[in-house]
């Protein structure tokens, strides 16, 4: 009998540890990992149009946003809201245009500003239209990517078109959990390339930045890099916010 309580007890110990090994498995994966899938849609979504209208437009200068075309997110994805005058186009981008493998992909707290121009409204926006509306009925990542790959075979979606950039300059915006959460900046679009011909350092997914250049204002993003998308995007800081006021350097 006193066997078998040393025996149950040791049973219930060897329990015990690996519940706490399970637990502390489940921390550290948390902890790189901390938006593991897509939260509940409401959580993406804006309760008040008006607001995102506003929020989108401080992505520029107001001489540019006042003028442009606004989108904004509805439950099965981007709604003209507001129709322009320039050819611009302001929408409030949401985490999951950060590059597939980022641990901020479903971060519902993200909200990010952007006025394309008329090349980038065309040739790249058409992009973020694409994998929200996939995203929201419940795509996987791996069929979202496959399918944008496809769009492009079949040429569904367009090519680039040269100057294509755009502005995301709002002091409001939340772009990630990291410090300092925001920085204004421009944003050009290239085809895939080498960043050392810009002299660029890199962002990888985590935004974490390396590279040969000390104190280059340039820098090459992770967002799209042909996988799948055949686009590369280079950022540059302002050093200035859409209403004019002094922002912080990089």
């Amino acid at each position: 009998m006193k066997r078998k309580t040393v025996k149950m007890i040791a049973l219930g110990f060897f329990a015990l540890a690996l519940a706490l090994g399970a637990a502390r498995q489940a921390r550290a994966q948390d902890a790189k990992t901390p938006y593991p899938s897509m939260a509940p849609l409401d959580q993406y979504l804006m309760a008040d149009r008006n607001a995102e209208i506003a929020l989108a437009r401080t992505a520029a200068p107001p001489s540019i946003s006042k003028d442009a075309k606004v989108v904004v997110l509805g439950p099965h994805g981007y709604e003209t809201a507001v129709e322009g005058k320039n050819g611009f186009v302001c929408i409030v981008e949401r985490a999951w245009m950060n590059p597939f493998d980022a641990p901020e992909f479903w971060n519902p707290k993200n909200r990010s500003p952007i006025c394309l121009n008329p090349p980038a409204a065309r040739t790249v926006l058409p992009i973020t239209l694409m994998r929200t509306k996939l995203l929201l009925a419940g795509k996987s990542k791996e069929e979202v990517k496959e399918s944008i790959r496809a769009a492009y075979e079949r040429k569904e979606l367009p090519a680039l078109e040269a100057g294509a950039m755009s502005y995301m300059m709002s002091k409001d915006a939340y772009l990630t959990d990291a410090g300092g959460h925001n920085l204004a900046h421009l944003m050009f679009y290239t085809p895939v390339m080498d960043g050392a011909a810009w002299g660029a350092n890199l962002v990888d997914s985590s935004n974490h930045v390396s590279g040969p250049f000390p104190d280059t204002p340039l820098l090459l993003l992770p967002m799209f890099k042909g996988n799948p998308e055949p686009i590369d995007v280079f950022m540059m800081a302002t050093g200035m916010w859409s209403d004019g006021t002094a922002a912080p350097a990089m």
